[in-house]
């Protein structure tokens, strides 16, 4: 079992800055792959940024993240980032912190349904 917990989410302004946090615990050293998906209402989950966690590391972003967000991992896979810059009222959803144990190709990065591990969420609002 993997417990995935985000945290840093909250409210902020056009072209302001946050940065979201996902505390991984329970079996880590195992994991493959994390990402941040987001879901905004009405619409589907969307995987906003993906990285490789076993050598050679490998990241790869949504095309609507036009280098505004960077995705880290640190403490040997208990620790995951998403530093998110100059936000759009668009990028405003529910931020998911995900990561999957199984053996795939990391061309399937962007698929949601390749994660089993999902936390609970952590809401970002952006006002214009």
């Amino acid at each position: 079992q993997t417990q995935l917990q985000e945290s840093g989410g909250g409210s902020v302004q056009a072209k302001g800055s946050l940065r979201l946090s996902c505390a991984a615990s329970g079996e880590t050293s195992n994991l493959r792959y994390m990402a941040w998906i987001r879901l905004k209402p009405g619409q589907e989950h969307e995987v906003v940024a993906f990285i490789r966690v076993r050598p050679p590391p490998t990241t790869n972003y949504a095309a609507f993240v036009k280098g505004r967000f960077t995705i880290t991992e640190t403490h040997n896979k208990t620790m995951l980032y998403l530093d998110m810059t100059n936000l759009e009222p668009e990028d405003t959803a529910m931020y998911y912190c995900a990561a999957s144990r199984r053996a795939w190709l990391p061309m399937y990065w962007d698929k949601r349904g390749q994660y089993e591990w999902w936390g609970h969420g952590t809401q970002v609002t952006v006002s214009s």
